[in-house]
């Protein structure tokens, strides 16, 4: 079976922010088909590009409306399959997403579903009666803030949401619901793609009995975007996701994806313990590929990096795992990790270490150009995450803004205005400005994917972490008869690092074209953001 997807470097496009060629101040898949020589130039394997289906765009496309169709907005489907066309001749493989939990309140199964409760869809959805007293039936909570019901007067009941109001849940312990999703999904097989993101694809059942979540104690309300500011924190959420029956729709998803023996999935993984989680649903009979948020917080230690992977190696034996530090739902790594001095030397790490761990890597579309969080001001925000926080919580906009291309007035994303305010610090680290400069990030990048590549321990082998003191990072991936040691210094000032003995046999390896330590009288000397790979003897 092909497996082209294990150790690949999947590149994410956002496609509202990726190029824009009608001027209306959105991406489109045009503009995606326009720069993907570009894409191609990083040396990646394999693009995800965000939802593009029909929308009302609540939620900018994971709302959807139809998922068998391009938004307008976006293009057609001649454009997609222009799209997939122009990639697989450049040797890139595509994914997309599928949001298959839930749909847009205007979908048209949920205007049928809403309509009465004795209707061919009436069961489609989460429906439940209020309590005597007119509340909502349990104390489950949405993600987006509030509680997770919404009163529909046609039915006089409630539908459940677990993200937005306008993103009414699918009802999966009905059969027919299950049958109609896998059908979605084949269309897009058959229409030649790679593989799919799974998005929140633990949230597709709920307990069918429908029983409160317990609360949380005040000092575990923790995680991404789950502040005590939200509170969605404030509870266990054990009823209202991860329920035991996805096991078996997963299973009967990769029943369907095995009749595509070169496609993938990739589930997005969010639940109490994620990455339990991930090891139960990454296998050989479930999802060929799974990621969670571990590596999307503010914690960047030594420790925290250790202590993730290696509970994750632990858990998930037969599985495969996939690694990010940025996407469209986080603030962007280089502010996020770089206490907000901005440094190339820890963009070109960055994405060197998450390059090296053991898994699939999916980098987020400016990653490469090192790009900070934008700061958009409250009065262009989009996202309605961000504007229901504000100002505790900013939203996901900073990191969703125009890619910039070149430094024209709108980074030459769009001849319109950007839906997003273009930032200035992107300008300034453009497309155009970085090819010109042999150390920028962008070139930095290109290099270092190319040599990983040329190492199967990078791509394809074990690990295995190393003792030493923070912000020391170290391990060692074996594959075959190679044996590669990789060593970070995760913080902005110079540390030492003494290797154990039994490393000693080891040859530098210094052709990666990143800020390197060396070793002098058996001792590491490591600058700040440096690396230092060596091949072990």
């Amino acid at each position: 079976m092909a497996r082209w997807w294990r150790g690949a470097v999947i590149y994410q496009i956002y496609p509202r922010s990726f190029l824009d060629t009608n001027g209306d101040g959105v991406g489109d898949l045009p503009g995606i088909i326009a720069r993907l020589d570009y894409v191609a130039s990083l040396g990646v394997d394999a693009i995800w590009i965000s939802p593009f289906f029909k929308s009302p765009m609540a939620d900018f496309g994971y709302d959807i409306a139809d998922y068998r169709d391009v938004d307008p907005l976006f293009g057609t489907l001649d454009d997609f399959d222009r799209l997939l066309a122009k990639a697989h001749s450049l040797g890139i493989r595509v994914m997309i997403d599928q949001v298959l939990s839930h749909t847009s309140i205007e979908h048209a199964w949920f205007k049928e579903s809403r309509e009465s409760r004795d209707n061919a869809k009436a069961d489609w959805y989460v429906w439940a009666d209020a309590r005597e007293d007119g509340t909502p039936p349990n104390n489950w909570l949405s993600i987006f803030g509030g509680v997770a019901w919404q009163w529909e007067p046609r039915r006089r009941q409630y539908f459940l949401h677990n993200f937005l109001a306008s993103q009414p849940d699918l009802n999966f312990h009905n059969p027919a619901v299950r049958e109609a999703t896998l059908d979605n999904v084949k269309f897009w097989l058959d229409r030649g793609v790679d593989g799919l993101r799974l998005d929140a694809i633990n949230f597709c059942f709920h307990d069918a009995q429908l029983r409160d979540n317990p609360p949380k104690p005040a000092e575990l309300r923790t995680g991404r975007g789950f502040s005590p500011d939200n509170p969605y924190a404030f509870q266990y959420h054990h009823h209202n996701n991860t329920q035991p029956e996805n096991l078996t729709f997963l299973e009967d998803l990769r029943a369907l994806l095995d009749r595509y023996p070169d496609a993938t999935t990739l589930g997005e993984i969010s639940s109490e313990d994620s990455l339990a989680t991930m090891a139960e649903y990454v296998n050989d009979q479930r999802l060929h590929m799974g990621y969670s948020f571990e590596l999307l917080t503010d914690d960047r230690s030594a420790a925290y990096i250790r202590g993730t992977v290696e509970k994750l190696e632990a858990k998930m034996t037969a599985g495969w795992p996939c690694w990010a530090i940025s996407n469209h739902d986080v603030q962007r790594a280089v502010t996020r990790w770089g206490g907000g001095a901005h440094s190339d030397d820890l963009a070109k790490q960055l994405v060197a270490l998450v390059c090296s761990l053991r898994g699939s890597v999916c980098l987020y579309q400016g990653e490469e150009l090192g790009l900070p969080e934008a700061e958009v001001p409250f009065e262009s925000l989009q996202d309605p995450y961000g504007i229901a926080f504000w100002p505790n919580f900013k939203g996901r906009d900073g990191c969703r803004t125009p890619m910039p291309w070149n430094g024209d007035a709108q980074s030459g994303f769009s001849t319109g205005a950007p839906w997003l305010p273009v930032a200035q610090a992107h300008s300034e680290r453009s497309v155009h400005e970085q090819e010109a400069q042999p150390d920028s990030v962008l070139n930095g990048v290109r290099h270092l994917l190319r040599w990983r590549k040329t190492h199967p321990a990078l791509v394809l082998g074990d690990i295995r972490f190393l003792d030493a003191p923070e912000p020391v990072l170290a391990f060692v991936r074996s594959h075959d008869e190679e044996k590669l040691l990789a060593v970070y210094n995760l913080s902005a000032s110079p540390v030492q690092w003494t290797p154990p003995q039994d490393l000693a046999d080891m040859a530098a390896l210094t052709d990666h074209g990143l800020l390197s330590g060396g070793i002098v009288d058996g001792v590491l000397q490591l600058p700040a953001h440096s690396v230092f790979y060596a091949r072990l003897g």
